[in-house]
């Protein structure tokens, strides 16, 4: 079984933690986003996985390789431009020789692909599409079916009353390959907009596979933050803290998912749902809460963080703080004193120099 993975966003709503690190690296529970991914594909039975990359590819590829370490097989196609997520898939067609799941580089799933494959094989559909239900449909693509799941018509972003289902399209797609003859090729063409409605108007069995499994867009800061809020528990009561190292006098609550090689100093407080990256230090009386910490970040005697988010090297000096909401790139430097209020973002490398900028 194959799958091809669209990893070729740029990530732009969540900047700037993407202006370095490509979304589907961005970190999960100190692990890279499509290393959760590609470990789900496998325990279903996918054993090469093709990536469509786009931005920032060396980082991808230089990660992986040719995937033997994760025990699966990594093919990668670059393009120069966007192709859209038909148009990725089109470029690759010569390698899909036997029905092919696609996915969204961006969704957060415990999605039973063997159960969908099932019911693609039962209904005899050439496109099942995973379908996930909200409470508000009006943001996203809504799939109408009828009940025994064969794909009526698709709405996007409906106004209110003109649809009954929210029942949405999840990103997840089961294709067989004749399907992608009616997709031009080089051109930036899409799935949802463009080669779905085509086949319906074709008359071609398109289903809706409708599961009630976890599903999160991982695109924004907000999802971002619900997906470590939502794992965190239970990832922190397996990984414990044993390969850093915590003064006795620090105040630790959970849950708390600490990296490799951190060093918590002393009287230094941590109340959870918070997770540190490896080699993390957090100086004297610093409190910590309700924040995501990348990798080898700094915090200096009695910093507060409150509900942030920070990038990789960071540094944020002595008595500073960082609050609600505020999302700072790799390799920020705050220097000592500096409060920054709720929301601010600060793109990689920026400084904001001791005692002159205050957010308040």
């Amino acid at each position: 079984m194959k799958a091809v993975i669209l990893a070729g966003g740029e990530g732009t709503r969540l900047r700037p933690l993407t202006c370095n690190t490509p979304k589907p690296m961005v970190p999960i529970l100190n692990r890279p986003f499509l290393e959760h991914m590609l470990s789900h594909l496998k325990g279903h039975g996918v054993d090469h996985t093709l990536l469509t990359l786009c931005y920032l590819p060396d980082v991808i590829q230089s990660h992986f390789g040719d995937g033997q370490d994760y025990g699966l097989r990594l093919s990668y196609t670059l393009e120069e431009d966007p192709l859209g997520t038909a148009g990725a898939v089109k470029n690759v067609e010569g390698e899909l020789d036997g029905t092919f799941y696609v996915l969204n580089g961006d969704i957060f799933t415990d999605l039973d692909l063997q159960d969908m494959a099932r019911f693609h094989r039962e209904t005899g559909a050439l496109v099942t599409i995973s379908l996930t239900q909200v409470e508000n449909p009006s943001a996203f693509g809504v799939v109408e079916t009828d009940p025994q799941g064969r794909v009526l018509r698709f709405l996007e972003k409906p106004a209110p009353g003109v649809t009954t289902s929210n029942w949405i399209n999840a990103g997840i797609y089961l294709i067989e390959p004749e399907v992608m003859a009616h997709a031009p090729y080089g051109e930036h063409y899409m799935f949802e907009r463009g080669l779905f409605p085509k086949l319906l108007d074709m008359g071609a069995p398109v289903y809706g596979y409708r599961s009630p499994s976890y599903w999160v867009d991982l695109g924004t800061p907000t999802n971002y933050v619900k997906v470590h809020r939502d794992l965190l528990p239970a990832a922190s009561m397996q990984a414990g803290y044993g390969q850093s190292s915590i003064h006795s006098s620090a105040d630790i609550s959970g849950p708390v998912l600490l990296g490799r090689g951190c060093t918590i100093g002393p009287e230094a407080t941590i109340r959870g749902p918070v997770v540190l990256g490896d080699g993390c230090t957090i100086g004297q009386s610093a409190r910590i809460s309700d924040s995501i910490l990348w990798s080898d970040v700094s915090i200096e005697p009695g910093t507060d963080l409150k509900g942030c988010i920070i990038g990789n090297r960071v540094s944020v000096g002595e008595s500073a703080s960082v609050g609600e909401g505020c999302i700072l790139g790799d390799d920020v430097t705050v220097g000592k004193g500096n409060q920054l209020d709720r929301g601010v973002a600060l793109w990689p490398n920026s400084a904001i120099a001791p005692e002159t900028i205050s957010f308040l």
